[in-house]
């Protein structure tokens, strides 16, 4: 049998004097120098048994100040279902105010940015063909919870009054509605959910430590002429929420 690593053994020590209350949510742990003089091991183990203990909630990194013990904080529960959109920010203050908690959103849109490769084979686009694209962040009580970015083609909304997605008379609607407004009748969605670990943007926008672990769901929606009409990139980091798929069974 393998022996363990050393850091998750100090990962185990720093979460056992934890859960003894040696330490409480909300104090700083010692240097890492002197965790290493207690551990017997190098500061480079303290450091990485601390990211790993980061990357799981037990402790949370404050630029400039040091390591803390993680307040609790219960992972939210984000159901995917057939029956609504996710990025459809009523939806999602609904479903936040379900679990008492308020929910709200910051975005950021920019008009006329030509696909990259990947995206404009969702959208079944020539690579580089202008789009819209919009920058998410999500919060439950002023928290970060997840993050998304939008593309859809610019040729689809332009001239329309639905061209920015968080702009003009139907912001805020979700795809769906805003589609419908300019006549297009969006009929299904798909969704490809993958494990990975959030880079170092996604972590600063989250506030999770580099290379937490992470569900990236690959969104897109289809037109009723079986056109893609919006694609996303939702990141979703595992130690703030659960994602529950809701499956309609057919009597």
């Amino acid at each position: 049998m393998r022996e363990q690593p050393p850091y998750l053994h100090i990962a185990d020590l720093l979460r056992q004097r934890i859960s003894d209350q040696e330490w409480t949510p909300g104090d700083r742990l010692p240097s890492r120098a002197q965790l290493a003089h207690e551990c017997g091991v190098g500061e480079a183990v303290i450091r990485r048994a601390q990211e790993l203990l980061i990357s799981q909630g037990v402790l949370e990194g404050r630029a400039g100040s040091g390591t803390y013990v993680s307040e609790p904080r219960t992972r939210l529960r984000m159901v995917r279902t057939p029956h609504g959109e996710h990025t459809d920010g009523s939806l999602f203050r609904a479903e936040m105010a379900a679990l008492g908690k308020r929910g709200t959103w910051e975005s950021r849109s920019e008009a006329m940015v030509p696909a990259p490769p990947q995206i404009a084979a969702r959208l079944d686009i020539p690579e580089a063909d202008y789009c819209v694209r919009t920058s998410y962040e999500y919060l439950a009580d002023g928290k970060p919870v997840l993050v998304s970015t939008s593309w859809e083609p610019y040729s689809i909304t332009s001239g329309t009054l639905a061209v920015l997605p968080e702009g003009g008379p139907y912001a805020g609607m979700g795809v769906v509605r805003r589609m419908a407004e300019i006549g297009i009748t969006i009929s299904r969605a798909e969704e490809r959910p993958e494990p990975g670990h959030a880079d170092a943007e996604e972590a600063a926008l989250l506030g999770v430590q580099r290379g937490a672990l992470v569900t990236r769901i690959e969104r897109t929606y289809y037109s009723s002429e079986g056109r893609p009409v919006e694609t996303a990139d939702i990141v979703v980091p595992a130690a703030l929420c659960e994602i529950v798929y809701e499956v309609p069974v057919s009597r």
